[in-house]
C-alpha cells in the first residue's frame, strides 16, 4: 500500500518559518519524482516545488528563494523548507508523486488529483 503522510504546517506570522515533511513507503522513493502542491483558499491547486530522483529542482517564482525542496533516501522523505512566510502562502499542502503523466502541468483542476499518489494534506496559516 502507498502512503505519503505530511506533516509541520501550522500558523505563524510573517516571515516566520515552517518545515514541512511527507514520510512515504509503498513505492521505490529512489526512482521518484515528489512534488509538494498547495491549494489555496480559491480551491486553486499549484504546482510549488518538485525534485527529481537525480536532485535537480523546480519552484513557482512566487516562492523561489524562500522555499527549498530536498529528499532523503535512507528514511524516504521528502521536505519543504520555508522561510520568510508571506499571507499568500496559505493554503493546504499536499506531497505527491507518481505524476510523470503530467510533466510540466503547473495548475490542477484540484488537490488532491485523481492520478498518482498524494498525502492526505497539512495546513499552513500565514498571518500579517
Amino acid at each position: 500500500e502507498v502512503q505519503l503522510v505530511e506533516s509541520g504546517g501550522g500558523s505563524v506570522q510573517a516571515g516566520g518559518s515552517l518545515r514541512l515533511s511527507c514520510t512515504t513507503s509503498g513505492f521505490t522513493f529512489d526512482d521518484s519524482d515528489m512534488r509538494w502542491y498547495r491549494q489555496g483558499p480559491g480551491n486553486e491547486c499549484e504546482l510549488v516545488s518538485r525534485i527529481r530522483s537525480d536532485g535537480s529542482t523546480y519552484y513557482t517564482d512566487s516562492v523561489k528563494g524562500r522555499f527549498t525542496i530536498s529528499q532523503d533516501f535512507v528514511k524516504n522523505t521528502v521536505y519543504q523548507q520555508m522561510n520568510s512566510l508571506k499571507p499568500e502562502d496559505t493554503g493546504v499542502y499536499y506531497c505527491a508523486a507518481g505524476l510523470s503523466p503530467i510533466e510540466g502541468v503547473e495548475w490542477l483542476s484540484a488537490c488532491p488529483f485523481p492520478l498518482g499518489y498524494w498525502g492526505q494534506g497539512t495546513q499552513v496559516t500565514v498571518s500579517s
